[in-house]
């Protein structure tokens, strides 16, 4: 099996890498390195995420609603990526559906309109 630069090195060292792609902006390098990273290590939620928000910054936006998807069905609470998934579908003209998600990252984040929170 060939190894690329994207896929080489330890699961720390690709976590690495794939932050300052992130960092400088190459969101598709980020997302070639987290792909494999992704289904190295499924369980853990910080580079599926990672991963969302690099496809939604290169406006890869199905993929991202994907992620985004598979971390809230893991995890219900998680705020951010449940904030992402509003945005995502609020991009991809789903309002009624993005206001659902954004609703609930809102709450779960403590946020209330004025006057709901007594």
């Amino acid at each position: 099996m060939e190894t690329t630069y994207y896929d080489h090195g330890t699961a720390a060292d690709r976590w690495e890498r794939a932050r300052l792609f992130f960092d400088a902006k190459d969101y598709a390098g980020a997302a070639r390195v987290l792909t494999g990273l992704v289904e190295e290590v499924p369980e853990q939620t910080g580079p599926r995420l990672l991963l969302a928000r690099a496809y939604y910054h290169s406006a890869q936006l199905s993929r991202a609603e994907a992620e985004l998807r598979a971390i809230v069905e893991r995890d219900p609470v998680e705020h951010y990526a449940r904030l992402m998934l509003g945005r995502t579908l609020e991009r991809r003209s789903r309002h009624d559906e993005a206001a659902r998600h954004l609703r609930i990252a809102s709450a779960l984040a403590g946020e209330f309109p004025a006057g709901e929170a007594e």
